[in-house]
Order: C-alpha cells, then structure tokens, then sequence
C-alpha cells in the first residue's frame, strides 16, 4: 500500500511539473513575441526567462527528489 502512495505522489508531483514546464513555454513565447514587436532594441524578455527558469530548474529538483535529504524520515 505504501508503495502504491508513493508512485501515485511521483506520478502527482510530475504531471504539475509538466504543467508548469507547458505554461513557461507558452508565457516565454508570449513573451518573446512582445519583445520582438514593441522593443526589439532591448532583451528585457531574458529577465523573466531566466527569473522563472530558475523556479522552474527548483521544481525539476523537486519532482527528482533532490529535497528529500531535507526530509525528517525514518531512516
């Protein structure tokens, strides 16, 4: 039982990562795309790129278990 808790977590944990990498891919097209048309002198589209991008990289640490050290467990 307790395994199948864990595969339905992971499983939980990887479908809201791939929703969040999906709607960074559609808001930096967005994004992009305004950069490009309004101020296509200035980059400013790489502040929230690489703000976001970093939230997101925390999130693939997450979903990977690379916090769990942090957990209080059992062990």
């Amino acid at each position: 039982m307790q395994n199948d808790l864990e595969t339905s977590g992971a499983q939980r944990k990887l479908r809201y990562f791939i929703i969040h990498l999906g709607v960074y891919a559609l808001g930096m097209l967005v994004l992009i795309a305004c950069n490009l048309t309004m101020y296509p002198e200035s980059k400013w589209v790489l502040l929230p790129m690489v703000g976001w991008g970093s939230v997101l990289a925390l999130h693939v640490a997450h979903v990977m278990g690379l916090f769990d050290i942090f957990k209080k467990g059992d062990e």
